[in-house]
């Protein structure tokens, strides 16, 4: 049994209340402002807005290696798909990868985790994508794991084993080999895991996508998918008809199939740092929203094309690029990619709910939304224990 914590003068959504937390969950909220009682602790907000915990649906945040070298070609003229072409992009650091050890990259994942917990993320979603063999995607997927035994909290690993093509093996063969090799050690070692790929040009085509997607399915994995980064290859009525879990990037997505995604039970996961990064190009969150759409948002943390660790920045640009009312984009930040995770027990603030709480610097919430370049984030609470 752990103290009791009380946060009192938090601002939420009902207005100036106290939270009560125990064993790790909120347990009660009043509008009273009661002070301490015996056997609590106390920590007073003053007054300042309080949020659950971000839950930051998809990255990359596991890798070594750095692409900073790339960036000043980029800045210099190079497009994305010309920097993969050259043997950069995500195969620069597939090559890094493969050569750390499980334990070099536990031990580089970790701060970083730390880092985007500081900014209020507190659970973290991490994908695979940077090994391409069986060996080293699973190599991946321990260190993720491994790193997440010391994080505060919480870790979520999916499988990307369909990041990349490697181009010095047959492409044919390599998606045989990923397909028939990769997938049922996956399977066999992380039963359950989401799989996930990237389907674009220079990448994963759809036929190859659903391939593998099909033979995921048959062994009980959620498919999640990166589509529409650069290209729509067709991914969007595939995802809707067969109920994966997620349709990631979105911003290639004309109006009709951001209707058709809508139309469905899949989540559109927008990902609004790599068009900042890349080429200033983003979804359109206001209409996918409008049409019904089930619309999270992550920070995409990945050597290359989305460098950020804040949630703080995405809700920034989800509300400047996307069209999203400050409201939507802490939704689309918490409660959505919750359930997108299957994570039942967070993203609101509510009796019953795991006590992952963020203290803004603000009393009003959509300061977070209209000041960017800093971390407006206070204090973290995680399972009802401080961090921050």
């Amino acid at each position: 049994m752990s103290t009791p914590t009380r946060v009192i003068n938090a601002r939420i959504e009902q207005g100036l209340c106290d939270l009560v937390v125990e064993n790790g969950a909120i347990t009660e909220i009043t509008a009273a402002i009661l002070g301490q009682s015996a056997g609590e602790s106390t920590f007073d907000a003053e007054g300042r807005a309080v949020l659950p915990g971000f839950v930051d649906c998809h990255t990359h945040a596991c890798f070594a290696g750095s692409r900073l070298d790339e960036w000043e070609r980029k800045l210099a003229g190079a497009s994305y798909l010309e920097l993969m072409e050259a043997g950069g992009g995500i195969m620069a650091t597939v090559r890094a990868t493969r050569k750390a050890t499980e334990a070099e990259l536990a031990e580089t994942l970790l701060p970083r985790l730390n880092r985007m917990l500081a900014h209020g993320s507190t659970t973290i979603e991490v994908k695979s994508g940077y090994g391409l063999d069986t060996e080293s995607e699973l190599k991946m997927l321990r260190a993720i794991s491994r790193a997440g035994e010391s994080f505060p909290g919480t870790l979520v690993p999916t499988a990307c084993i369909g990041h990349a093509v490697d181009p010095d093996i047959d492409h044919d063969r390599f998606v045989r080999h990923t397909i028939g090799d990769t997938l049922p050690a996956v399977t066999a070692e992380f039963p359950g895991i989401a799989l996930d790929a990237y389907c674009e040009k220079g990448a994963w085509s759809l036929d190859d996508c659903l391939a593998l997607f099909d033979a995921g399915q048959s062994a009980d994995h959620p498919i999640r998918v990166h589509a529409d980064q650069f290209n729509a290859m067709g991914m969007i009525k595939a995802s809707a008809e067969r109920g994966f879990s997620s349709v990631d990037h979105l911003e290639a997505t004309d109006k009709q199939g951001l209707l058709r995604l809508a139309a469905s039970d899949t989540f559109g996961v927008m990902l609004p740092a790599s068009g900042f990064h890349l080429d200033e190009r983003y979804g359109n969150g206001r209409a996918f929203i409008d049409a019904g759409g089930r619309l999270a948002l992550a920070s995409n943390y990945n050597p290359g094309s989305a460098p950020c660790w804040s949630m703080p920045f995405v809700i920034a640009l989800a509300v400047r690029k996307l069209g999203l009312t400050p409201t939507e984009a802490m939704h689309a930040s918490t409660a959505a990619g919750a359930e997108l995770l299957g994570l039942a027990d967070r993203g609101k603030i509510e009796p019953g709910m795991r006590a992952d709480l963020v203290v803004l610097d603000h009393a009003d919430a959509r300061n977070l939304a209209f000041e960017f370049g800093g971390n407006p984030v206070a204090r973290v609470m995680v399972a009802g224990q401080w961090t921050c």
